[in-house]
């Protein structure tokens, strides 16, 4: 059998190119743009960074300094109220323009996306995909969304993670921009930032109102969240940057929707359905679990175990991982696999180390998957590659008791009683997602208002949603209005009652208010 090879035309050096001849405001030769002040500026310093595919260098994030931040963000404040003024069929038509235009860059902006972040083929295309189909599902309805709401009185500024640019981030400024808003964005800094330039390129082209700009969180954060005339901060990251990110903004009063991290788990009571249970753990593998709904923790009854662990242990060892390009023939399409790389090799080394530690406080080591499994191009670098593994009864003391892995290390907790299993799956501190799998709906509908999650899914798995379906998180996994759908709009526009306004959402000043 032939040794694997890279897919013809698929190389870093081919896609960058393609990124030049599409985009060369925005792509220079050796580096990338910022869009700041209207324009595509040689602005900040490039960093030194390596896609986890195999450890090449590639043009890491041009950063910017505070001073240089501000300067775009009182630019982006002064396009907003123009924008603002501009009739909505109007946003719509430009909107509309960008979307067809990112539909026209499909192909390269998901290839983008499986070199900066490792992301499938499959899924790299889903994650355009979905934005794309999410944005024209509100262009369909934005009328009746907008029917008596404005825009704020100021732009949003996004700050979002690395591991979906497309279907979060792209896709909620698109919609921002459609209410009426100015958009600042900053990239994430572990990934992203190509997929980003060439999408913002288009919207750029398409007449709408977007700076985007890269920078160390630490230093040009003030400006990105403090500055005197934003109108909403949407951040989505983890809870230490999180948490920073709401204190600044205590004193404001300002719009803001905080999506953090939450360790989702799926609780497994009286079942016996292990075939259905088995297709879902299978395909919450995809992409490595590096997203915010993945399930890493399972607290399963006692008596359930050897059954649990027949159906776990099988999807194990089927999972497909490897490097998302190598192909055994030139003709051969794409390879069909659950997960590539980790974001980078610093959190491949950190997860076996954690497995390492969990082990010898007495953890029982379930699986530890080998890199042989995997499909590689010889003499790649594997660094920032994991096989799945699997842990029992981690010490109290590790660390992912309360935190989520962001990666394939999953953990089992065994329980005898109803209060154990609860205990076990609220150990987060709060959660966006969590299931139950359960003959017994009886005991599903007992125990499923009590578990710290915002949505609770019965014999199957929760997703983020983003159209009609309502998004948000309970305990530390969130703070701010709940989007999705009509309140993703409500988030960012005010309605009659202007500022004060009372959004559904998990704040902690006030109750909770039902969506109208």
């Amino acid at each position: 059998m032939a040794a694997p090879r890279l897919k013809p035309g698929t190389s870093w050096n081919e896609t960058y190119a393609r990124c030049v001849r599409a985009a060369p405001e925005a792509f220079a030769p050796d580096r990338l743009l910022n869009l700041v002040r209207g324009e595509w500026r040689a602005v900040g310093t490039p960093g030194e960074h390596s896609t986890p595919l195999d450890g090449t260098p590639i043009p890491g994030p041009p950063r910017v300094g505070i001073e240089e931040a501000r300067r775009a963000v009182a630019f982006a404040i002064d396009r907003h109220a123009a924008w603002a003024k501009v009739p909505l069929d109007e946003r719509k038509a430009r909107v509309a323009a960008a979307v067809e235009g990112l539909a026209g860059q499909r192909d390269l902006l998901a290839l983008l996306l499986v070199w900066e972040i490792g992301k499938p083929w499959r899924l790299a295309c889903a994650d355009v995909d979905r934005a794309l189909d999410g944005v024209r599902w509100y262009l369909d309805n934005i009328d009746r969304q907008m029917a008596g709401r404005t825009p704020l009185p100021g732009p949003v500024s996004n700050i979002a993670s690395w591991n979906y640019p497309m279907s979060v981030q792209v896709h909620a400024e698109l919609v921002q921009l459609l209410t009426g808003n100015a958009v600042v964005a900053k990239t994430p800094s572990q990934g992203g930032f190509h997929c980003l330039t060439l999408a913002h390129a288009v919207m750029h082209r398409a007449g709408l109102p977007v700076t985007l700009l890269s920078g160390m969180g630490g230093q040009i954060a003030d400006a990105l969240i403090r500055a005197e005339g934003l109108g909403a901060l949407a951040f989505v990251g983890g809870r230490a940057n999180g948490r920073k990110a709401a204190t600044a903004l205590a004193d404001l009063g300002r719009r803001h929707f905080l999506e953090q991290e939450g360790l989702n788990t799926w609780g497994v009571w009286d079942f016996t359905d292990w075939p259905t249970l088995a297709a879902h753990l299978r395909k919450g593998f995809e992409y490595a679990k590096q997203r915010c709904t993945a399930y890493p923790r399972y607290v399963v009854q006692r008596r359930l175990f050897p059954a649990f662990l027949e159906a776990y242990l099988g999807v194990l060892a089927d999972l497909r991982f490897g490097h998302p390009l190598a192909v055994a023939a030139p003709e051969d399409p794409l390879p069909e696999l659950d997960f590539g790389p980790v974001i980078h090799a610093a959190k491949a080394a950190e997860l076996r180390s954690r497995f390492d530690a969990a082990v010898a406080g007495r953890a029982v080591p379930l699986h530890r998957g080998s890199l042989e499994a995997g499909v590689f191009l010889d003499g790649q670098c594997t660094d920032a590659y994991l096989a799945p593994a699997a842990l029992l009864d981690p010490p109290a003391n590790w660390a992912l008791h309360h935190f989520e892995p962001f990666g394939p290390l999953d953990s089992v907790v065994l329980a005898d009683t109803e209060a154990e299993l609860l205990a076990a799956m609220n150990a987060g501190n709060g959660s966006l997602v969590a299931s139950l799998a359960t003959d017994d709906l009886a005991f599903a509908d007992r125990l499923a208002p009590d578990l710290l999650a915002f949505k609770v899914g019965i014999n199957r798995p929760r997703s983020r949603g983003d159209r009609e379906e309502v998004f948000g998180g309970f305990g530390a996994s969130w703070k701010g209005a709940f989007v999705g759908g009509d309140l993703l709009v409500r988030a960012v526009t005010y309605g009659p009652e202007g500022a004060d306004e009372k959004l559904y959402g998990n704040f902690p000043t006030y109750s909770l208010y039902p969506p109208r």
